[in-house]
């Protein structure tokens, strides 16, 4: 039985990895980041479940059920709603659920107005730039930084 509940969100246009500016993002495709992260998670004996979605509000809702859920931690790659969802970031103070923050440029080495995020100030940590890899190393982080939590409780 897993120890640790996660949750991975992705955000607009991420379904266009491997396609989307590979110059920036890289050829690995959304299907296949989902695919190592369920194998990943497996081998971390924590349960996964993903979600993407071009809609603010349907990132509102799949936050909100992950407190229903039992997730102990979420995985976001907010996409373009890193600089401007006021409302996602409300999501996520209004559940409690920790957060890790991931993006697969390095946001701070972009035009301004990347640099901003309405949610690194929240999260428990914040991976950016290392490609898709980066979503190893958050899932990695988040899995083993929640069983420590839970372990803590004890």
């Amino acid at each position: 039985m897993p120890s640790c509940n996660l949750l991975l969100i992705n955000g607009p246009n991420l379904n266009l990895l491997g396609t989307r500016e590979p110059h920036v993002y890289g050829s690995t495709t959304l299907a296949d980041v989902e695919a190592a992260a369920r194998q990943q998670a497996a081998s971390l004996s924590v349960s996964l479940a993903t979600f993407q979605s071009n809609h603010e509000g349907a990132i509102v809702d799949r936050i909100q059920q992950a407190r229903d859920e039992g997730v102990d931690a979420i995985v976001i790659n907010p996409g373009g709603f890193t600089h401007t969802s006021v409302a996602i970031r409300d999501a996520l103070l209004g559940v409690g659920v920790p957060y890790v923050e991931l993006h697969v440029s390095n946001v701070h080495a972009r035009e301004e107005w990347r640099r901003h995020s309405y949610f690194t100030d929240k999260a428990v940590a914040m991976v950016c730039g290392m490609g898709v890899y980066g979503y190893t190393a958050a899932i990695e982080f988040a899995a083993r930084h929640m069983k420590t939590a839970a372990r803590e409780k004890l």
